[in-house]
């Protein structure tokens, strides 16, 4: 069962729709720990549910980084929404941010 911060974790994470990415730190800012990044990474790793879409979170300057599938197969995942990778990074990154307001 997840836990209050994992639930919240997961609904911001949830409206980053398809084409688009967020970042760890945009997820702690939009739910009120700006400082959780390590934990919204964390929660997200837990994720279980195809209705939640954690593949679509990078790292603050773009780099993909982890996945509880391996980077290989979200980045994969990522490039089939139309999202375009170039050495492990997200091409126009600024362009595919999708920064999230606070619940």
């Amino acid at each position: 069962m997840a836990t209050v911060f994992e639930e919240k974790v997961f609904a911001a994470c949830a409206k980053i729709r398809k084409g688009r990415v967020s970042t760890y730190s945009e997820i702690a800012k939009a739910i009120g720990k700006p400082k959780a990044m390590r934990a919204v990474g964390n929660a997200l790793n837990k994720n279980r549910s195809p209705l939640v879409p954690c593949h679509r979170v990078v790292r603050s300057e773009g780099r993909v980084g982890g996945f509880a599938h391996g980077s290989r197969k979200k980045q994969e995942m990522l490039e089939r929404e139309g999202v375009r990778i170039s050495s492990g990074k997200v091409k126009n990154f600024k362009m595919v941010f999708c920064k999230l307001s606070a619940f």
